[in-house]
């Protein structure tokens, strides 16, 4: 690992399955963000502006209707993330560029008002982070995620909200009142409590510590939260799982999720450097055990079995999961947020 590229999980770009020819773009705008290690591999910024800003992913297998992702690609660099290959219709690789190009979507808050006073929006529960995570390092600078929740909040559209960053903290301002009108959920992706493996796994996300710290601080303000202990990789956190419900119930978590990694289109021989570069010892132990969960491949798209996985270890895996929120969380579950509070053009009623 002596050309390891520091603060990065990709370590290559892989080949654009949508391009013949691969482009490399001279941008030298560059941004910092200092809660986080810097990157050997410098960030670029590119503004985009898309036409609208909520999408209905039509799928079987997530827990929503409705998301936002402010930002494309993702800093984090989480080498396991299931929206790397979505980097490639941009015209950029899922891997070093995944997380060095982001793509930023400026004009996401009016695009949200224009949608919330359009006479056809019906309210829906919003996720944010359906697909990269709305508290990345961009947000410190952009700010597209408090923009848009502060709408959510005059407008009282109901949000969900996913993050591995401690960043939300600083929007508690808005989603205080929210959670007070059953408005707002938060899940925090925790995946290990080994430093040594997050700083391999996830090069540029905060501590599994001050995650914690981060739900706790969620919980005290009576914002409801939960932990997503997503992707549970086999032979290197699925071991991890109980305790990592039982730390986040010691938090105030009233709820906990997962998934089984699964590594679709240029994921696959992104893991497969990575795991035999970090991990040589087991890398072939814990590719065949990937495979062994998604019949047989490494890619899996089939809907209701993709997340889940199948066979024996993924049912030793879903076990481990059970019995963790039985044993934890069993008096506890998530909550009900309020559709029918949704004001039209954000109008303040007669009593407010």
């Amino acid at each position: 690992m002596g050309d390891y590229k520091k603060g990065r999980g990709a370590q290559f770009n892989t080949a654009n399955s949508f391009s013949k020819h691969q482009y490399e773009f001279d941008d030298q705008r560059v941004f910092y963000d200092d809660d986080f290690p810097e990157p050997t591999v410098k960030t670029q910024f590119f503004e985009e502006t898309p036409k609208q800003i909520i999408s209905r992913p039509n799928s079987p297998d997530i827990g929503f209707v409705a998301s936002i992702n402010p930002y494309q690609g993702c800093e984090h660099g989480c080498i396991y993330c299931y929206a790397r290959p979505t980097h490639e219709y941009w015209g950029f690789s899922a891997g070093l560029d995944f997380e060095s190009k982001i793509m930023v979507k400026k004009n996401a808050p009016a695009l949200l008002e224009k949608q919330f006073q359009a006479r056809s929006y019906k309210p829906d529960v919003i996720h944010f982070s359906g697909n990269t995570d709305c508290y990345q390092p961009a947000e410190r600078t952009y700010q597209l995620t408090r923009q848009m929740l502060a709408l959510c909040l005059k407008y009282r559209n109901p949000v969900s909200i996913i993050t591995k960053n401690a960043l939300v903290l600083r929007d508690l301002d808005i989603l205080k009142p929210m959670a007070a009108l059953k408005l707002v959920s938060v899940a925090i992706s925790i995946t290990t409590l080994t430093e040594s493996l997050r700083l391999l796994l996830e090069p540029r996300t905060v501590t599994a510590a001050q995650r914690f710290k981060t739900m706790h601080t969620l919980h005290q303000a009576g914002v409801p939260v939960g932990i997503m202990t997503a992707p549970i990789i086999p032979s290197l956190n699925d071991h991890e799982i109980p305790k990592l419900i039982e730390q986040a119930a010691k938090q105030g978590a009233c709820w906990s999720a997962y998934t089984i990694v699964r590594l679709n289109g240029a994921l696959g021989p992104l893991f497969t450097d990575w795991i035999q570069q970090a991990f040589p010892d087991r890398a072939d132990r814990v590719l065949k055990q990937i495979a062994d969960c998604h019949g047989g491949q490494l890619n899996d798209s089939r809907f209701r079995t993709r997340m889940a996985g199948e066979g024996n270890y993924a049912q030793h895996i879903a076990q481990l999961h059970r019995i963790g929120c039985q044993k934890y969380l069993s008096d506890r579950q998530p909550p009900r947020l309020r559709t029918d509070l949704f004001r039209p053009a954000g109008q303040i009623g007669l009593f407010e």
